[in-house]
């Protein structure tokens, strides 16, 4: 996602993250020194005093400790050496540790505490954005997808390794429940654009829609179902489209056995390897398309955009229109092209371009 959407709160939390990471390694690395010196001191006693592994473990304990009960102390002059630079390295080790310990716990509160306050500050600003409920193999591939665009969007997880990697890669996440009301409002909702539901349970999904669209009537929502049968559930409960990936895998392989060339075209136009794309835009009463034929704008001829279909406000769609083809105030335009010329029929839609350009 570019970092002119929500840089500071991405940053932020990234390297708090990192910042994080870096005392829990450094925690790691005490504990492993401590006990290797604990196991170094008790070889080193055993050989030097010739007492039992026990005995030597016994004092090296107090020794890194600084208990110091003194029940059993070095006799020979090698051992009273060894013991007294020992006593220093442990000592030295046994402080590190600890510090480190305290500093990755204090840290990470710290982190977990401020850094999703400074969050929630920021997102309480956003308007007209998306949220993404789940970051599991379905909700990854749609946080891809928006991330090659220019739409702000907030993604909602609770699994602490998910959270990393979306946060390493610069993905503004809340750490919360989604099935949770806080979380959504949390997240914006009731000034959000659109919102999908892309957890890996139909229930917690009904319950995420059923919830959001509650806070916001006008929003669009698109819930993932696990089973066909959830599908009915889901749109009753408010969601406005219901996308089943297994279902949708499956026509694809149908479609790829039964017409390998019309599958091949929509693998394509997926990947983007053909830099074609689809685009919905609303035809603004101030545009200069209002009451012109589809032949007489540039829509085709210059754009080289090709419209699919044409839904008009009253319903009634109008599926590969002809040239004859008038286009009316509040019609929505499918469109398919490059995305520089899908942006540029964007703007003559709403009417941002003079009428020079569109003849």
């Amino acid at each position: 996602m570019p970092t002119t959407h929500v840089p500071y709160s991405s940053m932020s939390l990234t390297s708090g993250l990192r910042s994080t990471r870096k005392n829990r390694a450094n925690l790691r690395l005490g504990i492993v020194a401590v006990i290797c010196a604990i196991a170094f001191g008790t070889v080193a006693f055993h050989q030097l005093e010739g007492w039992s592994i026990l005995d030597s473990l016994y004092v090296t304990a107090q020794t890194v400790t600084t208990v110091g009960f003194g029940d059993i102390a070095p006799r020979t002059v090698r051992g009273r050496v060894f013991a007294t630079g020992f006593m220093i390295v442990g000592v030295g080790i046994v402080l590190y540790a600890l510090t480190s310990a305290v500093q990755s716990i204090v840290q990470s509160e710290l982190v977990a505490t401020f850094g999703q306050r400074r969050l929630s500050r920021k997102m309480s600003k956003l308007r007209d954005h998306f949220i993404i409920c789940g970051a599991g193999r379905v909700g990854l591939h749609l946080i891809r997808s928006l991330q090659g665009g220019k739409d702000p969007f907030v993604v909602i997880e609770s699994n602490t390794q998910k959270v990393a990697q979306l946060m390493d890669a610069g993905i503004v996440v809340l750490v919360r429940d989604a099935t949770l009301e806080e979380s959504l409002r949390e997240a914006g909702v009731e000034h959000a654009r659109g919102l999908a539901a892309c957890l890996p349970n139909d229930a917690d999904n009904v319950y995420v829609v059923l919830t959001a669209r509650d806070l916001n009537h006008d929003m669009h929502i698109v819930a993932r179902a696990a089973e066909e049968q959830a599908e009915a559930k889901l749109i009753r409960a408010g969601a406005n489209r219901v996308v089943a990936p297994t279902l949708i895998g499956g026509h694809r392989m149908a479609m790829a056995l039964t017409k390998p060339a019309v599958g091949d075209f929509l693998d394509s136009i997926t990947a983007n390897q053909l830099d074609l794309g689809f685009e919905q835009l609303e035809v603004e009463p101030v545009s200069s398309f209002v009451g012109r034929k589809l032949s007489e704008t540039n829509i085709r001829s210059q754009l080289n955009i090709v419209i699919v279909s044409i839904r008009r406000s009253n319903g009634e769609i109008v599926f590969n229109p002809n040239a004859d083809a008038t286009i009316q105030a509040g019609d929505m335009l499918i469109a398919i092209g490059n995305a520089e010329s899908l942006a540029e029929l964007t703007a003559l839609a709403r009417g941002r371009v003079s009428a020079a350009r569109v003849v």
